[in-house]
């Protein structure tokens, strides 16, 4: 973040971070109820699983689910704090730091102190983007101690009631340099998402897209069959989000093969032979 933009974050209200609408999300299996008894209990949880399948959707659902949990009398949904992970984050970024205006030196909390502070879902999403040296500081949190240390202020925060740490990241793409130290993953509950089954994967095309039910069947149906090319040159399947972006243009007009040419086909991948391996499986399926 920038210093303009550290300032802003600043000056949000709780409010802000509190999601009010209802996001759409379909359960796959029992991810609900794991994340329900892992806020309940103060466990903190970490997603893994494919780019695109619905990680990120999955915790600004329980973020406005849990006013329904936690009684009808509290405020609706618990805040959500995201912090999109890469590897320039510093402990700064996410704790705080000092910053100039004028003569005078200010403090502004980071993300992380923030959440701790308010009791708000703090979610750290792709953490193994993030250099080693910062997610230790985590540590401290994801016990019984639920402690942040600020070292810049000589301060220890104790987490409020509410506060949730979420890390999420994609095993597809761990190596020895990006993986989560075991130290860290042993600290969470681990739910791992993979890729819905046609008919789950066909609504939520349909559902999010706004394409006709039957385009989305097919577009389900494509996915399945571009997922089992990854033996043959494909790094990661085609995720449920590229799909609803196909579906997106379809309803739009697009004719289908064009819409998946640029929605899955490039978007995939780089290799010419590649590309013509999906684009035939993509003219087996919308024949035009």
């Amino acid at each position: 973040m920038t210093t303009l933009e550290k300032s802003n974050f600043q000056q949000l209200a709780v409010e802000d971070f509190r999601i009010t609408k209802e996001p759409y999300y379909l359960p796959i299996a029992d991810e609900i109820e794991l994340f329900l008894s892992a806020y309940e209990k103060k466990i903190p949880v970490l997603l893994k699983g494919p780019t695109g399948v619905g990680k990120t959707r999955f915790v600004e659902y329980m973020s406005w689910r849990l006013h329904q949990h936690i009684g009808e009398s509290a405020q609706e949904g618990v805040p959500l704090i995201t912090v999109a992970c890469h590897e320039d984050l510093t402990a700064s970024d996410l704790v705080g730091r000092y910053l100039l205006e004028g003569d005078e030196t200010r403090w502004i909390d980071g993300p992380l102190s923030r959440a701790t502070k308010v009791g708000a879902i703090c979610y750290l999403d792709e953490v193994v983007e993030a250099r080693k040296d910062t997610t230790v500081l985590i540590h401290p949190l994801t016990d019984y101690r639920r402690l942040l240390p600020v070292e810049k202020r000589g301060e220890l925060l104790e987490a409020a009631d509410g506060f949730l740490l979420v890390l999420s990241y994609n095993p597809g793409y761990q190596s020895a340099l990006k993986d989560l130290k075991h130290s860290t993953r042993q600290r969470f509950i681990a739910i791992e998402f993979g890729y819905p089954d046609r008919d789950q994967e066909a609504e939520i095309i349909q559902r999010e897209s706004g394409v006709a039910s039957e385009i989305a069947v097919e577009l389900a149906k494509l996915a399945e069959k571009v997922r089992n090319l990854k033996e043959h040159g494909l790094s990661e399947g085609v995720s449920t989000r590229l799909l609803v972006y196909a579906g997106k243009l379809i309803a739009q007009g697009i004719a289908p093969q064009r819409a998946c040419q640029v929605g899955v086909v490039w978007a995939l991948t780089d290799d010419l032979e590649v590309q013509r391996s999906i684009e035939e499986v993509v003219t087996s399926i919308f024949e035009e």
